[in-house]
């Protein structure tokens, strides 16, 4: 690990083209504050807008990125760990925002936003050489969305902040080369943690986050096996740590192997990221 973090380096075994074509950078993930962004030599997306300008920023340099040079930020829903920041972000990139029709009801400050694009889930967009698919998922804002990205033939699936993992969203994973999925809680330790019982209730949900233990009952018997890289997000830093996280997918995959020996090779990558520690790049 070096000062800039981990720079890691993954390929499939079909061919896209000379060089490192796509990098995916996650400047923070979890309950205070989300950022990510997806690049490619052409298009450069911020995904979420969760951390502060200051922050974000600072991360930016982390991770080895120029502040500018962005093509847009999309965001995923309304919620301030996602969306807090959106206007003065907006200014500072001096880029569109990307929101659902939905999200943009439900924010109070979209005048504040230079240039907004609205959207519906299952509506496709282009923006640069990246394609988006955003698609609707179980949470309790207006109208929340988890993205399919493609970008030069690699096809990452995007989702966090839901309290299953639907039908659709298991179509929506399908055929993905890298995952990155949320992990929010360790369903025990929320339970006996410190949190009023209410907020317990909306977090355990079906319009609330996505377990460890349902992750991992999707990974048993529902992930595909197309995945090189996983990474594990929204982590919450009362109700879950990156080992329980990290154990509970190692078991998971440990048990879908034993009941189906062929249906998975190898296991993909496993990263677990940080709310306080950007992670990557990630180069595909």
């Amino acid at each position: 690990m070096t000062r800039r973090g981990f720079l890691l380096h993954f390929f499939k075994p079909e061919g896209r083209g000379k060089g490192l074509a796509v990098e995916l950078s996650i400047l923070g993930s979890g309950s205070s504050g989300n950022a990510a962004v997806l690049s490619t030599g052409r298009t450069r997306l911020l995904l979420d807008a969760g951390l502060s300008k200051r922050e974000t920023l600072k991360r930016l340099e982390t991770v080895g990125l120029p502040p500018g040079g962005f093509s847009g930020i999309l965001v995923s829903h309304e919620h301030a760990d996602h969306a807090a920041h959106l206007a003065a972000l907006a200014a500072e990139l001096d880029v569109p925002v990307f929101l659902s029709e939905g999200t943009f009801e439900a924010l109070a400050e979209t005048a504040a936003l230079p240039k907004v694009e609205r959207f519906r889930p299952g509506q496709r967009l282009t923006i640069g050489d990246i394609e988006v698919l955003p698609f609707a998922v179980p949470h309790d804002a207006r109208e929340p969305v988890a993205f399919r990205f493609t970008a030069q033939g690699v096809r990452i699936g995007f989702a966090v902040d839901l309290g299953y993992l639907t039908s659709l969203a298991k179509e929506q994973l399908r055929g993905c080369d890298v995952l990155f999925l949320e992990a929010n809680h360790d369903v025990e330790l929320l339970r006996r943690g410190p949190y009023p019982w209410f907020i317990k209730q909306r977090v355990m949900s079906r319009l609330g986050h996505l377990s460890n233990e349902a992750l991992a009952g999707y990974l048993e018997h529902d992930f595909d096996g197309s995945a090189a890289v996983l990474v594990l997000a929204h982590l919450s830093e009362n109700n879950n740590s990156p080992e329980m996280a990290r154990l509970a997918v190692e078991q998971a995959f440990e048990r879908r192997r034993a009941r189906f020996p062929l249906s998975l090779t190898r296991h993909p990558e496993l990263h677990v990221t940080s709310q306080r520690v950007p992670l990557g790049p990630l180069h595909f």
